[in-house]
């Protein structure tokens, strides 16, 4: 949407950035709660060690760290009883692909309890407070009422079939259920894991520089810089110095990545004159084996002034960090205090699953205040919902371009979008796995994932859970870039979405 609105000059109603702005808060809580808890936590947590645990213990360290109100030995013993179930029927489900028992696990049997106990109760509170976004947006990710010039979806305080003040009401209710779950289970669950695991604020580096497009526009101007979250870069780890974002330094590299360019592939472009050439035509995966020297990638490799870049959570909080951002430095300090860290350890694997625990509180306080936005403009009368410029084709311009830049959960989202004849000529998108999981360029510089797993531990090669660790603290969108196939190249499974 901000790609085109910027090629044809479209300023967006303000009711539409505030829905847009509730629709992005929301899914940054939901997204990063469930990766904590579904995705990353048995990089840490050993489940099956829970089976060991007092549940009075456990009860005691939970009461120690937060006032949250299920929390009983009757609780925790009910979830140890549900697991030895689980065990005992030889069904693990959800639990079942882990490392159980691997030397680099170091939470004590009760902590694990507790971590088990908030993965099940964060399966229940992701499907209500999600609600939000689908009341504004219909289905999640992918929200299906933004529009060119706003949104669709109509405000009405006398419509029982638009946005009033009931679905104020009900959002209202909703924010605090979020912030409430994240101040009181994700925020304690995560400084009680990392305590016993400050050893890796020391690995999963990675590149040291940092790009944020920021998100949040405070005002409904095209690619405005008046952003809630700020945009900016870090560079060699400095966070004195917090230097502009200029769209027109992005490029791309297929050196190593399976596409062509029609100039040869030692040459990057610019993604406004971009191209997505797969030309190989041999048998399917196009390799034998892994070999860096040649191409070994489905991602092209983003770059920042020839720079690689890592995006995502941590990016944004040290931007934000650096810039002034007067919450993100009050939680920042308070974490790294209460962990017995220094701002170093911000630049690790650590750093990278604190700095998204950090962005979901921080966004979990601000949602309300979007809603009271929302709710305020309704009360004044402004009903806006869409621009209605340029909504015919043939206002528009015969030739444009455009690029809008978004702050996706995983990281910076950019696109860039040419426009002739009144149809796209071009569109291209450098998505966030693509800058943190890219491939060596031409200068053989490695993308963030790469570089992050340089010195890791490695306590078992045939589990290595050290591994997944780092790549997890990412965040990864896998369907970016993974195929699944056997030696031969035929398909391994379909799956249907009906």
């Amino acid at each position: 949407m901000r790609a085109v609105e910027d090629a044809l000059g479209i300023t967006i109603p303000d009711n539409a950035r505030i829905i847009r702005n509730l629709i992005t808060g929301i899914q940054y809580v939901q997204d990063h709660v469930v990766h904590f808890y579904h995705l990353h936590a048995l990089d840490w947590v050993d489940i099956v060690s829970a089976l060991k645990a007092d549940p009075a213990k456990t009860s005691a360290l939970a009461q120690s760290i937060s006032d949250w109100h299920n929390s009983s030995t009757a609780y925790f013993k009910g979830i140890q009883d549900k697991l030895k179930s689980f065990v005992g029927a030889g069904q693990l489900g959800p639990f079942a692909n882990a490392y159980w028992g691997h030397p680099a696990y170091k939470l004590p049997p009760e902590a694990n309890l507790m971590a088990v106990a908030h993965y099940l109760e964060a399966l229940e509170w992701q499907r209500e407070v999600i609600k939000i976004q689908a009341l504004l947006g219909a289905k999640n990710p992918h929200a299906q009422t933004y529009l060119v010039g706003g949104m669709s979806i109509p405000i009405d305080p006398d419509s029982q079939n638009a946005l009033n003040a009931g679905s104020i009401a009900f959002m209202s209710g909703l924010a605090e259920i979020a912030k409430e779950f994240v101040e009181k289970v994700y925020i304690p669950d995560l400084l009680a894991i990392a305590s016993f695991y400050k050893d890796w604020a020391g690995y999963g580096a990675g590149v040291g520089n940092f790009l944020a497009y920021g998100e949040f526009p405070n005002d409904t101007v095209s690619n405005t810089e008046n952003l809630w979250l700020p945009r900016g870069i870090i560079l060699n780890k400095d966070l004195s110095t917090v230097h502009k974002v200029d769209h027109a330094k992005v490029t791309e590299y297929v050196t190593h990545s399976w596409y062509e360019y029609s100039d040869g592939n030692d040459k990057s472009r610019h993604p406004w004159d971009g191209e997505t050439n797969y030309k190989y035509t041999g048998p399917n995966p196009p390799y034998e084996y892994l070999n860096t020297d040649g191409k070994y990638s489905w991602l092209k490799a983003p770059r920042y002034e020839n720079k690689s870049m890592e995006v995502g959570p941590l990016s944004r909080m040290l931007v934000a960090y650096g810039s002034g951002h007067k919450r993100v430095q009050e939680v920042v300090n308070s974490v790294l205090k209460k962990l017995g860290v220094g701002p170093a350890a911000l630049f690790s694997t650590l750093g990278r699953v604190a700095a998204r625990g950090i962005e979901t509180l921080v966004t979990a306080e601000m949602i309300p205040e979007w809603i009271n936005q929302l709710a305020a403009n309704m009360k004044k009368g402004d009903l806006k919902i869409h621009s209605g410029e340029k909504w015919d084709p043939s206002e528009w311009p015969a030739e444009a371009k455009g690029y809008g830049l978004h702050e996706a959960p995983r990281g910076a989202l950019g696109h860039w979008v040419k426009i002739k004849d009144k149809k796209i000529e071009n569109y291209q998108c450098v998505v966030p796995g693509t800058w943190n999981g890219s491939p060596r360029d031409a200068s053989d510089q490695r993308g963030p994932y790469e570089s992050a797993l340089i010195g890791t531990p490695v306590a078992d090669p045939e589990k290595p859970v050290e591994i997944l660790r780092t790549i997890h603290s990412f965040d990864p969108c896998m369907a970016c870039a993974v195929h699944v196939v056997d030696p031969d190249g035929n398909e391994i499974t379909r799956i249907k979405v009906v």
